[in-house]
């Protein structure tokens, strides 16, 4: 049975994304198992499962609250993502921030969209 955030562009992303990020991840040293990858896959799960929760929630204003919450996982994202980079584990994380970005973006007019509505 489909939930309503299967529908949603922006939570379809989000999955991707983690799929990607649990990718990217593997190849991390084993001593950052519990460290800088587990951080990552917390937050990169906790963008889809926000919006999840958020639509299951009935309310926009619910809606946008848990919204917000997964624009903040994808502002953490970035920084671990950079921090990555800058210890050597990720390569190039250009493509994976570039995800971010339009994720952040797609995010971004839900939210405006939803309070629009709470408004009116």
């Amino acid at each position: 049975m489909p939930r309503p955030h299967h529908g949603l562009r922006v939570w379809q992303d989000a999955m991707q994304l983690v799929a990607r990020l649990y990718q990217a991840t593997s190849g991390f040293p084993e001593d950052e198992r519990f460290g800088l990858t587990s951080q990552i896959r917390r937050a990169a799960v906790s963008v889809p499962s926000n919006i999840a929760e958020g639509a299951g929630r009935g309310s926009a204003r619910e809606f946008v609250r848990f919204l917000l919450v997964a624009r903040g996982s994808l502002a953490e994202l970035d920084t671990q993502l950079r921090i990555a980079q800058n210890l050597g584990f990720l390569q190039d994380a250009r493509l994976l921030l570039d995800d971010m970005e339009d994720l952040q973006i797609t995010l971004g007019s839900l939210i405006k969209v939803q309070r629009m509505r709470i408004e009116s």
